[in-house]
């Protein structure tokens, strides 16, 4: 009699917990651009001028990052690898940008938030690596 063997990405699997990192943690930066865009703005690297049209800014930012954590964690819950993949692969142009918009306005002297960024997309990347190589159900 051959047995079975389970092999199914998931819980279970590491690119499957680094990628659910980045969904919480995008979800609760749009949440936080959502309920106080100024702190928001704070920890992305630019802050916003307390106007009416600068905390729209904020809010649409917010809630374009809560839509990004939401594809991803369609596709980790339906435990597909291979469309996690393609997405995060695609999503790695956002961090990528913020840390240019953040060298256009700020310049090489803010190390810490391009780093931030640019971490982000380093991380994105090899994590996007570890997806491409999970076996699907």
């Amino acid at each position: 009699m051959k047995t079975q063997t389970i092999n199914s990405w998931g819980p279970r699997s590491a690119s499957y917990w680094l990628t659910a990192a980045v969904v919480a943690g995008i979800i609760f930066l749009g949440a936080r651009f959502i309920l106080a865009p100024e702190v928001g703005a704070e920890g992305f690297g630019i802050p916003l001028v307390h106007t009416r049209e600068a905390l729209a800014y904020g809010w649409i930012k917010g809630i374009r990052d809560i839509f990004s954590g939401i594809v991803v964690l369609i596709f980790l819950l339906i435990r597909n690898p291979r469309a996690t993949a393609f997405t995060f692969c695609a999503a790695i142009i956002i961090p990528v940008s913020d840390c240019l918009t953040v060298l256009a306005v700020n310049g090489p002297q803010d190390l810490t938030h391009l780093l931030i960024h640019g971490i982000t997309a380093m991380y994105m990347a090899v994590t996007a690596i570890f997806l491409f190589k999970a076996k699907s159900n």
